[in-house]
């Protein structure tokens, strides 16, 4: 495979800017072991796809064939491109043995043949492989088969990304009805209004700070009047005020 490695050089040297740019929609990580096996007519398809997809490109010692890094997700692939009948012991051994280290692990086979597809239906039952561990996607091209790939990478990735996005909503709505319940809490003290509330929330913080600050301490860090400040501190220290708020 020594010549098949002269024609073909690392698209990533070759186009450095091309990746620096914010619509890179991921890392795609190529086993340079499987990459020396494939035709270099094979790789070269397989860098302009990346490309057109915004993917960079890297060749490198990886177990797998492939790990692909999509919004802040790792999926990993085993991709046969020459399914060979008379070695599945070696292959299965080898996706067993991976599909303990990768939490998001795929096997892309191409199975062009009738006969190729029945011996890896029997092999499949033979090793005792678990349904959907990992997942298999048989094809019936090298070249669908790296395109059920990336499509894989990239539906993977949204999720990730939608996932935390909601995420993200998520603490942002709880945040803000903390704040709103802060409000309603501070703003029941007499004489306190929303901007002396939000004055308090970040010159001290939580109500319970608030509760054992001192009139000091509150006049120092905050703008309030010393009449306010007074009427915090006796709210929280006088049952016959703290016992008897009304929160609108």
């Amino acid at each position: 495979m020594a010549n098949c490695r002269s024609s073909y050089s690392d698209p990533t040297a070759q186009n450095p800017s091309n990746f620096a740019s914010s619509g890179c929609a991921g890392v795609c990580m190529m086993s340079s072991k499987w990459r020396d096996e494939q035709h270099p007519s094979f790789i070269n398809f397989i860098s302009s796809f990346l490309s057109a997809n915004s993917f960079r490109l890297n060749f490198v010692l990886v177990a797998p064939d492939f790990i692909f890094n999509c919004g802040g997700m790792s999926i990993s692939f085993v991709f046969i491109t020459n399914w060979d009948c008379h070695n599945t012991a070696v292959v299965f051994s080898r996706i067993k043995k991976l599909k303990e280290q990768f939490a998001h692990f795929y096997v892309v086979l191409a199975l062009p043949t009738r006969e190729q597809n029945d011996s890896f239906v029997r092999s499949y039952f033979k090793y005792g492989m678990e349904l959907g561990r990992p997942t298999f996607v048989p094809v019936q091209d090298s070249e669908m088969g790296f395109e059920k790939i990336i499509k894989i990478a990239h539906s993977r990735g949204v999720c990730k990304r939608q996932d935390a996005i909601s995420k993200l909503k998520a603490e942002r709505r709880r945040a803000v009805q903390t704040m709103d319940v802060f409000l309603r809490v501070v703003t029941s003290i007499p004489l306190i209004d929303n901007h002396d509330a939000n004055a308090l929330n970040q010159a001290i913080g939580s109500i319970e700070a608030i509760a054992k600050a001192s009139k000091t301490y509150i006049l120092e860090n905050t703008d309030l009047s010393a009449e306010k400040a007074e009427m915090i501190v006796r709210f929280f220290r006088d049952p016959k005020l703290y016992l008897s708020p009304k929160i609108n």
